[in-house]
């Protein structure tokens, strides 16, 4: 009676290990997050440091009548529309996410009001929230380690889920 019962759960164990076995898709959780639909800015805080001492706030873009549209592919490429208030729209770029899929790492490139010229903004960015319909990236000095008596300078995106566009 042991044998047959042991002989019964072999076909399962196999089974079970052939389905755990299987090639499984590379789409995470937070991948998928970022690629189903596109990201309208909804703002943009820029908040100035010394060492870890907030010195000034601001909110940028107020004035803005476009519509600012950052949008992630499965297949790994993005694309931001409008940056920066500026009627524009990225070549194609890559996006992945760090090893411990905390910072967002982009190759886009977009003209800057500031600089006037093209910068790449999120190429190193803090995935600060991402949810199902929202998301908030922080960029610019985002090192987690530097002197108390460093000035730095980080800019706070916060976007909202549009799909259907």
């Amino acid at each position: 009676m042991k044998n047959k019962r042991t002989l019964l759960f072999i076909p399962i164990i196999i089974t079970a290990f052939i389905i755990n076995s299987c090639k499984k898709d590379n789409q995470t959780t937070i991948k998928a997050l970022f690629s189903y639909g596109s990201w309208e800015l909804a703002s943009v805080i820029v908040t100035k440091y010394t060492g870890n001492t907030i010195d000034t706030t601001y909110q940028l873009n107020t004035n803005c009548n476009l519509t600012q549209k950052f949008t992630f592919n499965s297949n790994g490429t993005c694309s931001y529309t409008n940056f920066d208030c500026i009627p524009q729209t990225s070549a194609p770029a890559s996006w992945s996410l760090t090893t411990n899929q905390l910072y967002l790492q982009t190759n886009i490139t977009c003209t800057d009001t500031v600089k006037k010229d093209n910068s790449q903004p999120f190429s190193y960015a803090q995935i600060y929230t991402l949810g199902q319909f929202s998301m908030v990236l922080i960029t610019g000095d985002v090192t987690p380690n530097y002197s108390l008596t460093q000035p730095r300078t980080q800019y706070t995106y916060g976007f909202i889920r549009r799909t259907g566009n």
